[in-house]
């Protein structure tokens, strides 16, 4: 069986489980282990992720639970259709139409940014003017790949204003989705100053503590990303 499509990598960390389910996860997200595939043996896996038996019963455990993988006595432990129940926000979204995400994202971000905005303190805008700054320098130098951590570290400091962690971790399950939706749409030029100005307007709303201009531009940003995203998709 073929291991190397996405290949693992050795985990330092002495907490480790969550991090090596993790990978495993992204195998089954990836495609490369379909529904009825047996994965590694614990014996496979320890040396694959250079680490000890219970790291890996706990790892697997964790899919168990899941709903990702099923254990089979006598057999292994085999990959299975979860239940929507069961199945994990970010493996999810890893299959979802872009469109979806941003409908889901847009009713997150309204409320988002109207909480940042009555909650956020000195240390919030800091960060997130120092990521609107570190995005336009990263856009002016040509680094797409700065711009597009820039531009996410600016979102998941507009979340982490809001001071309610679930919504910043509910959040944070959006942003490998957000980005491969952006980068199908930074290269346009126009885009990229559209974002810019709806970037500010969303910061000096925060500043000023006025949440119903956060929702607002909010709302602009996203429904303008919306239709470009939409017009994109119809022309490839």
């Amino acid at each position: 069986m073929n291991y190397e499509m996405v290949p693992f990598q050795a985990v330092k960390r002495k907490q480790i489980a969550d991090e090596v389910a993790e990978q495993l996860q992204r195998k089954i997200a990836a495609g490369e282990w379909n529904v009825g595939t047996r994965i590694p043996t614990e014996p496979e896996l320890m040396k694959l992720f250079g680490v000890g038996r219970s790291t890996v019963r706990e790892a697997v455990s964790v899919l168990v639970h899941a709903g990702l993988l099923e254990k089979k006595q006598g057999h292994g432990t085999f990959v299975c259709q979860p239940t929507t129940s069961q199945e994990p926000l970010d493996y999810r979204l890893s299959r979802a139409e872009i469109i979806e995400v941003y409908e889901v994202r847009s009713v997150l971000e309204l409320e988002i940014a109207r909480l940042a905005a009555l909650r956020r303190n000195d240390e919030d805008l800091r960060l997130m003017r120092e990521a609107l700054d570190r995005r336009a320098a990263t856009l002016a130098a040509g680094d797409m790949n700065g711009y597009l951590d820039a531009d996410i570290t600016f979102h998941l400091a507009v979340a982490a204003a809001t001071g309610n962690k679930v919504l910043t971790d509910v959040y944070r399950s959006f942003v490998e989705a957000i980005r491969k939706a952006l980068s199908n749409l930074i290269t346009d030029p126009a885009m990229q100053n559209h974002f810019t100005l709806q970037h500010e307007k969303i910061y000096e709303a925060i500043l000023d503590q006025d949440g119903k201009a956060a929702e607002l531009y909010s709302i602009q940003h996203l429904d303008g990303t919306k239709l470009e995203l939409q017009k994109h998709m119809g022309s490839s």
